[in-house]
């Protein structure tokens, strides 16, 4: 669907149902680069089981208008709104990489909006490299192949999809040649910016779950855990021979964490 959110047009993938204000709801936000695209499979659980899903793309991200937000406190202000803007109360904040930031410091900044959280692939801080923050600057394809050989796993890398006939390297790779210019590199940079979160974990006030990749190589699963240890109200779900990109190499043990 589309919304209007701070006075810009913003796509919403709601799971294949109308989204219901009157159901419990949940946001799904997407990693640095990405969009909406990367929550098909489990927008679609959410919204057959009872939750009405908002998984947007972020401002100036795949299908939404408007500029990129250029910190996660301004990508947290506005999930705020996007919950305001789609007439829920609260909702559940369910991120990934990047957007666990988002989530976590929503959670901080606007404690009534948020009714709980399930942060993916995360850690206290996400600093990017040199190299790859100076490619993804130029645009170069580099970047492209760095955030996609680094994000996924040992095994993703062999083959291993769960749909036959895809590769899970090239799909992640599509997806980031399909962003406008620029957006990788705010991306990334707003992660590398970020330094709030061991501060806004302690302040959470609801129920919060972690999954993290046993063998994720851009947000370890030791970095994941210190940042759960900091949490009230956190439980850690780690998936065995899981790299960064949980949701398309081991979606179904990925649902059974956030269920």
């Amino acid at each position: 669907m589309q919304l209007s959110v701070n006075g810009a047009n913003t796509f919403i993938a709601t799971g294949g149902k109308p989204f219901d204000a009157s159901l419990p709801a949940v946001v799904m936000i997407h990693g640095a680069g990405f969009d909406s695209s990367t929550w098909a499979l489990h927008s679609r659980w959410f919204a057959h089981h009872g939750f009405s899903v908002l998984a947007p793309d972020l401002p100036g991200h795949g299908r939404s208008a408007g500029q990129p937000l250029k910190t996660i406190a301004e990508m947290a202000d506005w999930t705020a709104a996007l919950i305001t803007a789609a007439g829920a109360a609260k909702a559940r904040l369910i991120g990934h990489s990047m957007g666990s930031l988002i989530a976590i410091e929503t959670s901080a900044r606007h404690p009534d909006k948020v009714s709980g959280l399930a942060l993916i692939g995360t850690a206290a801080t996400m600093t990017v490299g040199p190299d790859l923050l100076k490619a993804a600057e130029a645009n170069d394809v580099a970047a492209i192949d760095m955030v996609s050989i680094w994000g996924l796993g040992f095994k993703a890398e062999l083959g291993g999809s769960l749909a036959p006939g895809l590769w899970m390297h090239q799909g992640a790779q599509r997806v980031l040649q399909e962003a406008k210019p620029g957006v990788l590199f705010n991306d990334l940079n707003a992660c590398n910016a970020y330094q709030n979160a061991l501060t806004a974990a302690a302040a959470v006030k609801v129920p919060a779950t972690f999954v993290l990749g046993e063998r994720d190589m851009m947000t370890p699963a030791k970095a994941g855990k210190a940042l759960a240890a900091g949490t009230p109200n956190a439980r850690t779900v780690v998936l065995p021979g899981a790299g960064h990109m949980m949701m398309v190499e081991t979606p179904d043990e990925l649902l059974a964490a956030l269920q």
